[in-house]
């Protein structure tokens, strides 16, 4: 079997293949705007690739290589295809002055060239980026839940659009979705690793905001990574659903507020980063001259495939896989795009 692929046992789709594809538009023109109507969020326009010394591209766990290119026409300067906008839309916010309360959306492509395949994994991932711009009073774990809550009932609403429309496709997910940190988890699951964890409690509570990640556990592991200077790591999380096709722990969303020039400074500082206090945007936050903010990514890909009880990402996108586990897939009901 292909690494880390998982064939669910007597697996066929739901709805076949054409229908798939009008069911994927209908479901994300229906949660753009549920996400944008809670969220007081304007839909704007995103670069694929940007400069690297603006220091804008998203650094992930640290260790991902980028793709990049050079253009022609500006003497061979190099650019990188993003790897998420976590920092450019902080920066958009401050350059169309968003008033707090308000904030923007776009449709975010990206190459992760590094990914590891599996049934969730793709080099080519597809989100929708929000941002939104806070007060400095709003940087709380109470503005933050409101705002998760705020997200899973866009979710909620979007399981039963799709639950009307295809009668064979029925995912209930819970009135509430169920608040736990990483720490918590730890304490309550000590001799399992962190995958372990949010399996267990994803299973037990079917919908969970897995809170603080990227510092150090009581352990001295840390449950996951996170780039130091986008998400401030006492004010964020994933969202995470229970997945009964594959059994798994399914995240749909990566979230939090964004760091201000304190979390900014200690982040660095614990990442071994200092370095990039140099990059324009590390200087904005540092002089506070960018709006404080709250913002996050939402797999299109992944609620699709949520919602459309598919088995695997390449059900419902376009991209290359190895060719052993496209036949693998074909030999258990499992057709890649």
């Amino acid at each position: 079997m292909s690494k880390g692929l998982i064939i669910p046992e007597g697996y066929s789709p739901v709805i076949e293949f054409m229908e798939s594809q009008r069911a994927i538009k209908k479901i994300k023109d229906f949660f753009q705007q549920e996400l944008a109507y809670g969220l007081n969020l304007r839909r704007v326009t995103a670069p694929l690739f940007v400069i690297p010394e603006s220091g804008l591209n998203d650094n992930l766990n640290g260790y991902e290589r980028t793709v990049t290119f050079t253009l022609k026409d500006m003497n061979e300067q190099k650019v990188e295809i993003v790897q998420s906008l976590a920092k450019w839309k902080r920066m958009a916010l401050g350059k169309y002055n968003v008033e707090a309360g308000k904030g923007i959306y776009t449709d975010m492509n990206a190459i992760r060239r590094d990914e590891e395949f599996d049934n969730l994994h793709s080099v080519y991932v597809d989100q929708w980026d929000w941002e939104k711009s806070i007060n400095k009073t709003d940087r709380t774990e109470k503005y933050l839940k409101e705002t998760v809550i705020t997200i899973y009932n866009a979710i909620k609403n979007l399981g039963d659009y799709v639950n009307r429309l295809y009668r064979d496709l029925q995912t209930e997910l819970p009135n509430e979705i169920y608040f736990i940190t990483t720490q918590e988890l730890e304490d309550r699951y000590p001799d399992k690793t962190p995958k372990e964890r949010e399996n267990a409690i994803a299973e037990e509570k079917k919908a969970v905001f897995i809170m603080k990640i990227g510092g150090k556990l009581n352990s001295g592991e840390k449950h996951d990574g996170r780039a130091p200077d986008y998400d401030d790591w006492e004010l964020n999380g994933d969202i995470v659903l229970w997945n009964e096709v594959l059994s798994i722990a399914f995240e749909i969303s990566s979230m939090g507020i964004r760091v201000d020039e304190e979390a900014m400074e200690r982040q660095l500082k614990l990442a071994d980063a200092m370095d990039r206090k140099e990059f324009p945007f590390h200087k904005a936050i540092l002089n506070k001259e960018l709006p404080y903010s709250i913002g996050g990514g939402i797999g299109q890909s992944r609620l699709c495939m949520f919602f459309l009880r598919k088995a695997h990402i390449g059900e419902v996108q376009v991209s290359v896989w190895p060719e052993e586990m496209i036949k693998e897939c074909e030999e258990n009901n499992i057709f890649l795009l």
